[in-house]
């Protein structure tokens, strides 16, 4: 479901199950190989988190979600802010390589992250939630409030429009595109430039950049949802 390796100082996390569909066995897998990443000792390290196939992650595993109930369901949100949460806080650069489709859940776990390299010959960053009739919980609008411009905010939350590259380089989702053959290359190419950054200040200066919307995230903000 999630494999880690490493390349040099660069961690590369893929998601490689299916649509990579977010789901508790999803959320247990991402947890599980950021806490590897995160037990090692301090020096030069970034990450880069990417999908397989046609798919970066394919939003939420809705037969699996919808079937969820008291504790369960409560607990699925409280490790889905969690993972947004460790993404936007982490001391480690994270530089997302979108490999194919990036819908409503998946869109979300790209923009938590630092930058975002996209497939330019396919695939589509999407905010589907107006056409699959789920709404957007308070702290991930906060999350597209602060990455995106308000524009390209309006427009993708009340149109769904499916934004390939050159669309999403132009309207802020992403920051720099690659043929498929690059585009790992060169998402780790822009890891490293960061990886060198002393982790300590990088996290600090990142707690601070993001700190109400990672608040938003917090267990307590969850519960009182």
């Amino acid at each position: 479901m999630i494999d880690l390796s490493r390349d040099g100082d660069i961690h590369v996390i893929t998601m490689n199950h299916q649509q990579n569909q977010v789901d508790p066995d999803f959320l247990r897998a991402i947890h599980a190989a950021l806490d590897e990443v995160e037990s090692e000792a301090g020096g030069p390290g970034a990450i880069v988190l990417t999908g397989s196939g046609k798919f970066f992650n394919n939003g939420l595993n809705i037969s699996v979600v919808m079937g969820l109930e008291g504790e369960d369901a409560r607990g699925f949100g409280t490790e889905l802010f969690r993972l947004l949460n460790r993404l936007l806080s982490n001391r480690l650069p994270i530089v997302a390589a979108l490999n194919g489709h990036a819908f409503a859940a998946g869109a979300m776990i790209a923009m938590a992250c630092d930058y975002r390299v996209m497939r330019e010959d396919r695939g589509w960053i999407c905010i589907s939630e107006v056409d699959v009739g789920v709404p957007i919980a308070p702290p991930m609008m906060a999350l597209l409030r602060a990455k995106l411009p308000a524009k390209t905010l309006r427009d993708a939350v009340l149109t769904g429009k499916r934004y390939d590259a050159h669309e999403a380089i132009a309207s802020g989702f992403v920051d720099a595109s690659a043929p498929e053959a690059e585009l790992l290359s060169d998402a780790k190419k822009l890891a490293a430039e960061l990886a060198t950054k002393e982790r300590g200040i990088f996290g600090e200066l990142k707690k601070t950049l993001w700190f109400d919307l990672a608040r938003g995230f917090a267990p307590s903000e969850v519960e009182g949802s």
